[in-house]
Parts: structure tokens; sequence; C-alpha cells
């Protein structure tokens, strides 16, 4: 279903975004992700530098290494291109984000260690969403836990409701689950 025809208007802005799941020999898993700016005309910012058409402003990139359970084991990140000479001071912080867990609560994850001045708002942005593309990554994803607990993905989006024709059809044992009352 295509989007509705727009109104007259003129590009200023590409933004390209990209996410890569890799299984590796050890056992571990590395996510990828590439962030790609560019504009389909020059600019310049005052004091910083100039930009061809169609040359990257912003070009960075991510390597998160997870475990099976989503923890990270590493990560890497790299400034291909950036419009301020600080920027690149903003991926040694990330380090903090070993031993984290990709998972519920990740944003507010990125937010306790990368947040404000000591992150990159571009570098936060592409790990946002790197939770998502590790979960369609990691083999077994989808199943159940061994407790018997439903996969982590019920419950969290329209298509994936615990009473809905979806659920129903692909886990008919989760259908109308409902977690179990903690005991005070």
């Amino acid at each position: 279903m295509p989007l509705p025809t727009p109104q007259p208007r003129t590009q200023v802005h590409t933004r390209r975004v990209e996410y890569r799941g890799f299984q590796r020999d050890d056992g571990l898993w590395d996510i990828e992700g590439e962030m790609i700016d560019t504009k389909p005309h020059a600019v310049e910012i005052k004091g910083e530098g100039e930009w061809k058409a169609g040359q990257p402003i912003h070009h960075m990139l991510i390597r998160v290494t997870i475990d099976d359970t989503m923890v990270i084991r590493d990560i890497a990140a790299s400034m291909e291109a950036h419009p301020h000479a600080p920027c690149p001071d903003a991926v040694r912080p990330m380090q903090g984000l070993i031993g984290e867990t990709l998972g519920k609560g990740w944003r507010r994850t990125i937010e306790r260690h990368l947040g404000g001045t000591v992150g990159c708002t571009h570098l936060r942005e592409l790990l946002f969403n790197l939770a998502t593309a590790a979960f369609q990554a990691r083999a077994g994803a989808f199943a159940p836990s061994p407790d018997g607990r439903p996969p982590m993905h019920l419950g969290q989006c329209h298509a994936w409701a615990f009473d809905g024709p979806v659920v129903q059809k692909v886990y008919p044992m989760f259908f109308n689950w409902k977690p179990k009352a903690l005991a005070p």
C-alpha cells in the first residue's frame, strides 16, 4: 500500500540506515548498523567545512557483539564522516554498554550510558533500533523460553497481540496468555 501522492516538493536531505546480522563461528552474534546522511546540494557549515552534493556529512557504523541471551560482549563504532572535529570523542563512552542486555528498557540503558553530551545523537539513534535487528538475526529468537514463557516479541505489537489471530495461529499455546501474578 503506497503512500498518498505528495504535494509538490524539493528533496533536501537523505538518511540511509542499514542493519546487518551475522552468526559468528564462535557462537556469538555480530549486529552492525550503518547511517549515512547526504544532501542533494552543496552544504557549508561555517568554520567546519564544505560538503559536495551527495557527499556524506555523517557516515557512522556500529558493531555490537552479543551472546544468545542478548548480552553485549563487545562494541565497536566508527565515524567515517562527521561535521565537527570533537564528534569522534563520543565513540569511546560506548564501551560502557558492554555487559548490558539488548531487550526491555534498551532505550533507557542507552540514555543512561550515552545520553546528553556524553554520546552522539546519531550513534544513539543507530543503537535504538539495533536491538530489533539483533532479535531478527538471532536463531531461536522466535522460540518460547526454556521455562515456558512466550517469546519476547509476543504482546509487543498489534500483529503479535496475545488475543490476536496471528498468535492464535502461530503460537496457539500462548493465545490469550496472561503473565502469572507475582507473589507479594
